[in-house]
């Protein structure tokens, strides 16, 4: 048991310690101390700080005490905080004596010290910067000016070295005196090498002379002064700018101060010459005065226009020297060769880039003897700037103030033994950004059915802000958008696969490297036809009319007499006509009939055996012709001889042979009895006329009453007291044969006495019923009208 108890309080007292050891305070660190300069003296307060290390809790709050002994008098004096700096006091500063100085670190856990610190008591002094600082130029050196200062401390307490620095005015490097030349007691400093008339501003500080005290004093206020002017260093940068017009060329030469003008410039001299004159050492120099504020002389880096000249000849080569004058003299000579054709090869592979803010121009360096140096030329919205540089140089950064946004024409010249070579030329943006406004776009022409064609308009210089990478065009109906990416260099473009009689809107946007912009809207409506489309149409519609007029054309050629027949008819001679021999005063004489009047004609051969059946024939026949003339419906108009009418087919011309016994009546020609004046409707005079028998070709099929003679044969008997015996006919088909005109004659006269031995009743206007005579009976009024045909035995032909 008792052995248990002790192994507890071993391992509680070893837990103690180990949480003691991690929670004492640790050893500060950095330990420093300063003492400042207060009034004419040193203050004897010396402020102390350090670097708290290890774990600071507030549970366990830990204190900081700040020991300083002097020695040898071993005065101590102290100071406690819990902060990690604090001030001690003490009754006097100490200077010359040792000091020793310590900080210790105290918690509930323990107890921890600093390194101590042991300097002597100046090597903590820091002082006020040296006050009234004057500078005195002289005008005897130009090229320096005087510093004078007070003190901040007396020697007696404190020993003094002094630190100088100066810039010229606008600049933020200063330059610094070297401490080697200034570190003794001094009050006052001649500072050198300067450059006549600037304006240049200048600073001194001051500490302990020993390398123990590392505390500068504050720098002094600015002290500016202006530099005396001496005659100017360097020659003239003279430049030139050529305008190639259209009959002359007009060559402006300009020109910058030296790069030390050394004063005000007044006025530049200058002479131009050609090589003749050079060689001679003529040439007359001109004075050309320069008129600037004093303002403008600190700040002018731009150049000044000497003097344009116009050269009609284009095949000319001069060169230009200027002096530049100020109050106290003039500078070197400054010489330019100015060429009509540019000399020797041009540069190759120059290349822009922008970097950190500038931009910088590589080249490829020239293999030649005579370069003498480079010039690297920048040109924007007519502001022109140049800058030199030596033969050995290949890339170098522009030192003008570039502006952002803007595009720059830069041009690397070889100089040649003063004259100027063939230059290279680029452009570059120091740095873009998106144009401040798109490409304007506009129809070029009307548009068509289908594509329409797009002129862009280029965007102002001044607004692009950096290289066009692209164009965007965006195009829609209304429903859906299209959009084409064409390239930078794109002036038009032509839309095509557009729809017919549709409204368009455009926009196009360009873009570079910054961004996008997009330009105006352009709204166009497509052709419902294309161009030249409708006259392709009229112009295909006229040859196809033509074509088919001239096919009429060569038809109706071919075919005129077809056509004629049609439309115009031939028309018997009237004076072939028999009509004339119709008239009852005519003698009667027999006509041969011509040969092309007798076809169709069917011939009639008496048969003197059967004389009653003729009469019986011709009392029906007879009464029906008469009844047939008075009637419009069956007249079969005037001068319906076989020589007027349409020939028709016979039944002997027919092809039908087996049917002619049985059709022969259907088809037979038939007579009529005429009038011999007076047709229907028309009153006939009073005294006795004599009708004509003229014979028919028709064919036309016969009445219904034609169909049964065995009637018309009953009814004729009535109506008829007597007629003349005739002898029977029998048929036979006749075509007009000259071998048969002697029975055709003799049947004609036999036809002639028995119409002369008719008499027919006069006829009563307006009235399709014949008078009756008296001689004929009650029954005549009665009866229907007798058909005008010959009696058909059969039944119509076909037809």
């Amino acid at each position: 048991m008792v052995s248990g108890k002790v192994l507890q309080l071993l391992a509680l007292a070893c837990l103690a310690s180990v949480s003691s050891a991690e929670d004492a305070p640790q050893k500060p660190m950095n330990l420093s101390c300063q003492a400042v300069q207060k009034g004419h003296l040193i203050s004897s307060n010396l402020a102390c700080w350090w670097n708290v290390t290890g774990r600071q809790t507030k549970d366990v709050p830990t204190t900081y005490t700040v020991f300083v002994t002097e020695s040898p008098a071993d005065n101590t004096f102290n100071a406690t905080t819990t902060q990690n700096s604090v001030d001690v006091a003490m009754n006097i500063f100490p200077h010359y004596l040792r000091l020793d100085i310590r900080v210790e670190a105290r918690n509930e856990f323990g107890t921890t010290e600093s390194e101590h610190l042991v300097n002597s008591a100046n090597c903590f002094v820091k002082t006020n910067p040296p006050s009234n600082v004057m500078v005195i130029p002289e005008k005897t050196f130009p090229t320096s000016v005087l510093i004078n200062w007070t003190v901040p401390l007396r020697h007696e307490y404190v020993a003094l070295h002094y630190h100088i620095r100066y810039c010229p005015r606008g600049l933020q490097t200063w330059i610094d005196v070297p401490l080697s030349d200034t570190a003794y007691y001094i009050q006052s400093f001649r500072l050198q090498s300067l450059q006549p008339d600037t304006v240049y501003d200048i600073q001194v500080r001051c500490k302990y002379s020993d390398k123990c005290n590392v505390y500068w004093s504050n720098w002094s206020t600015n002290a500016t002064v202006r530099t005396p002017e001496d005659r100017p260093g360097g020659k003239p940068d003279i430049w030139k700018i050529i305008d190639d017009g259209t009959n002359e060329r007009q060559v402006e030469i300009i020109c910058k101060d030296p790069k030390y003008p050394n004063g005000r410039i007044t006025s530049f001299n200058m002479r131009i010459y050609n090589n003749k004159e050079a060689k001679n050492g003529s040439g007359k120099w001109e004075s050309i005065p320069v008129n600037r504020t004093e303002a403008e002389t600190l700040s002018s880096q731009g150049s000044f226009t000497l003097k344009k000249i116009s050269l009609p000849d284009k095949k000319w080569s001069f060169k230009v020297s200027v002096v530049a004058v100020n109050s106290v003299g003039q500078s070197s000579e400054g010489v330019l060769g100015i060429d009509a054709q540019p000399r020797g090869p041009a540069p190759e592979e120059v290349k822009v880039w922008s970097h950190e803010g500038r931009l910088w121009v590589k080249w490829k360096p020239l293999n030649a003897t005579q370069l003498s140096e480079y010039v690297v030329e920048w040109l924007s919205d007519g502001d022109l700037d140049w800058q030199r540089e030596n033969r050995g140089t290949t890339f170098t950064a522009i030192k003008g103030n570039l502006r952002p946004y803007v595009c720059y024409n830069i041009s690397v010249y070889p100089i040649y033994h003063r004259w100027i070579g063939k230059p290279t030329r680029v452009q570059a943006f120091l740095e873009e950004g998106a144009p401040l406004q798109g490409p304007a776009v506009r129809l070029k022409g009307p548009p068509g059915s289908n594509e329409a064609v797009l002129a862009l308009e280029e965007i102002p210089r001044t607004s692009r802000r950096g290289f066009i990478t692209n164009y965007t065009i965006f195009y829609s109906n209304g429903t859906t958008v299209h959009s084409i990416t064409v390239p930078f260099n794109t002036t038009s473009y032509t839309l095509k696969s557009l729809s017919r009689n549709t409204k368009y809107e455009v926009v196009i946007r360009a873009s570079t490297i910054g961004g996008s912009t997009n330009g105006s809207s352009h709204t166009f409506t497509t052709m419902t036809y294309a161009q030249g489309e409708i006259e392709g149409i009229v112009v295909g519609v006229s040859i196809g009319f033509l074509f088919l007029f001239l096919m009429a054309m060569l038809i109706c050629i071919y075919t005129k007499d077809v056509i004629k027949n049609n439309f115009w008819p031939q028309i018997p001679n009237p004076g072939d006509s028999t009509i004339g021999t119709w008239a009852p005063d005519h003698p009667l004489k027999t006509e041969i009939p011509k040969e092309s009047c007798l076809s169709g004609i069917s011939v009639l051969d008496v048969d003197m055996c059967d004389s009653k059946c003729m009469f019986e024939e011709d009392k029906a026949s007879l009464a029906l012709k008469k009844d047939k003339y008075l009637s419009e419906e069956h007249s079969s108009g005037i001068g319906g001889s076989s020589c007027m009418s349409s020939p028709r087919q016979s039944v002997s011309d027919s092809d039908e042979g087996g049917d002619m016994a049985d059709t022969t009546s259907s088809t037979v020609q038939y007579s009529s009895v005429v009038a011999s004046s007076g047709y229907k409707g028309q009153t006939p005079s009073s005294q006795p006329q004599q009708s004509i028998f003229s014979r028919s070709e028709s064919t036309q099929p016969l009445l219904d009453s034609e169909e049964h003679p065995d009637i018309l044969m009953q009814e004729g008997s009535r109506h008829f007291q007597h007629f003349h015996r005739q002898p029977c006919f029998a048929r036979r088909a006749g075509n007009g044969d000259p071998a048969d005109s002697d029975d055709f004659n003799l049947m004609e006269m036999e036809q002639q006495e028995t119409l002369e031995s008719l008499d027919f009743g006069p006829l009563e206007e307006d009235s399709e019923q014949a008078t009756p005579s008296d001689s004929l009976s009650g029954d005549w009024q009665q009866a229907p009208p007798p058909s005008s045909y010959m009696p058909q035995l059969g039944g119509y032909r076909p037809q």
